[in-house]
């Protein structure tokens, strides 16, 4: 997904007070969710207790730049099977430093290759689209451990 301006300062005031009622949020859903409690970092690798899909797809990482999500680019994506994935390790190509903030989501695999199509198909949204129930965007901006 692409944070087009509008969107990114949107998130970043979605991440700083909260979603709003009319447009879109982050959040979990009922049938699609990231467990944030918990993450532990090794290095470089995040690993999430539990992260639920309906239907193949990816578990990404967005960095933050100059304070606000990054959507044109990831750092970090591990595949993921439909259903309930325990233990969800993924390495942040990049690196991360304890306290350094990242947006953490799902995607879809949209052509069931098992490859993250990290390519653009409009102005906001890539080939392996984020992942929605609702309004709400499945993913959640947190501080590495």
């Amino acid at each position: 997904m692409k944070f087009a301006p509008q969107l990114a300062c949107f998130t970043f005031s979605l991440i700083a007070a909260g979603a709003s009622a009319q447009g879109p949020s982050m959040g979990n859903g009922q049938n699609n969710w990231i467990n944030i409690e918990g993450v532990v970092r090794e290095g470089g690798v995040l690993t999430f207790k539990d992260v639920q899909i309906e239907g193949n797809g990816w578990l990404v990482i967005h960095p933050f730049e100059d304070g606000a999500p990054n959507g044109d680019k990831y750092v970090a994506a591990a595949f993921l099977n439909s259903g309930k994935n325990e233990n969800v390790s993924i390495e942040v190509y990049k690196g991360l430093a304890a306290g350094e903030m990242f947006i953490v989501m799902l995607h879809s695999d949209s052509n069931a290759n098992k490859i993250l199509d990290f390519v653009f198909v409009d102005e906001q949204n890539v080939m392996d689209r984020a992942v929605f129930e609702g309004t709400t965007m499945i993913g959640h901006a947190i501080a590495a451990p």
